[in-house]
């Protein structure tokens, strides 16, 4: 199979495509699947780099999710058929960047007929985290006001839409005029450039001074120094990443005075800690919605899966809207 190749931790650029790896073993209860599109997200550059949390045995292969097709089941594999349109999700150990995939079966979900596979694969990782960021994190009320930074990203315009879909005011700050037309072509209730100066008085003035009761911030640096006093009383700020590049820090006598919470938001290890009890209905529920319309995955740029470093390295220079997906040869 084909296969990008993380040989050593080092930047992106050292990563190869390999044209003839080794298959996987298939195991009694496993599902090998014919990949078709592979999603990318801006955690993908950190684990090649080994600067992310966990650090995977080396040679590895990036791609935390995949869709395609079945093309062979396990002796007691019941639950799918070869020839079935599945997404596949990889715990830490990933591998979604090749032409095949191996996973258990219960980590392997069918997928409607009229799902294309970049938008399919666009699905796990982006939807997946800001889903359980707003629902089990942030627990999120019909009626409650939510303000997600970078809401033009992959995990911006998911939120935006999943804050839709459960209810909420939303507000979504974006630094380019094109940028806020898109969030708002998603579902966004009102916008802000959250460049400018002083820009939380923007937002204090779309609260009438009470602030927002969650906010979702992938973005961290100069964003979560004005962010964090746009908050509300007992609101939930929800700190899902860093792409700005900087780690802020915060005096704890702010959500002293407000009586807020700072909530992490790690997906991935909830995930796969609890994906047979609650992370895998949070997928098919996602599914579903895809479905019935109430979410739509922006696939915004695909790239042969040769060019994968150029993929990476257009979203960590945040030259991307929406989801960028590599497709198989």
């Amino acid at each position: 199979m084909q296969a990008i190749v993380c040989h050593r931790f080092a930047p992106v650029d050292d990563l190869v495509l390999e044209t003839a790896w080794p298959s996987s073993p298939l195991g009694p209860g496993d599902v090998r699947i014919a990949v078709r599109a592979a999603g990318v997200n801006f955690p993908d550059s950190l684990k090649v780099e080994g600067r992310y949390q966990i650090k995977p045995p080396l040679p590895w292969i990036p791609g935390s999710e995949v869709a395609g097709v079945v093309a062979e089941v396990g002796a007691d594999v019941r639950s799918h058929r070869v020839g079935q349109r599945v997404i596949g999700i990889p715990d830490w150990h990933a591998g979604g960047f090749a032409t095949e995939l191996v996973l258990p079966a219960m980590r392997v979900l069918p997928i409607d007929d009229r799902l294309g596979f970049e938008a399919a694969a666009a699905i796990p990782i982006v939807y997946g985290t800001s889903y359980y960021a707003l629902k089990r994190r942030g627990e999120l009320k019909p009626g409650e006001t939510l303000l997600v930074l970078g809401a033009a990203g992959g995990v911006g315009l998911a939120t935006v839409q999943l804050g839709k879909a459960l209810g909420a005011r939303v507000i979504a700050a974006a630094s380019t005029e094109a940028k806020r037309a898109l969030a708002r072509e998603h579902g966004a209730d009102e916008t802000i450039d959250y460049t400018q100066p002083d820009w939380r008085l923007a937002v204090k003035a779309l609260t009438s001074d009470k602030g927002v009761d969650v906010i979702y911030d992938p973005v961290g640096g100069d964003s979560f120094d004005e962010a964090i006093r746009c908050i509300g009383w007992m609101g939930r700020y929800l700190v899902v990443g860093f792409t700005s590049g900087r780690i802020p820090t915060l005096k704890v006598n702010l959500p002293l005075v407000k009586g807020y919470d700072v909530r992490g938001v790690r997906h991935d290890v909830w995930r796969d800690t609890l994906w047979e009890e609650e992370a895998r209905d949070d997928m098919a529920q996602l599914l579903a919605w895809q479905a019935e319309g109430r979410i739509s995955a922006l696939v915004t740029a695909t790239y042969p899966l040769a060019q994968a470093v150029q993929a990476i390295n257009d979203i960590t220079a945040r030259k991307t809207t929406g989801k960028v997906v590599l497709t198989m040869p």
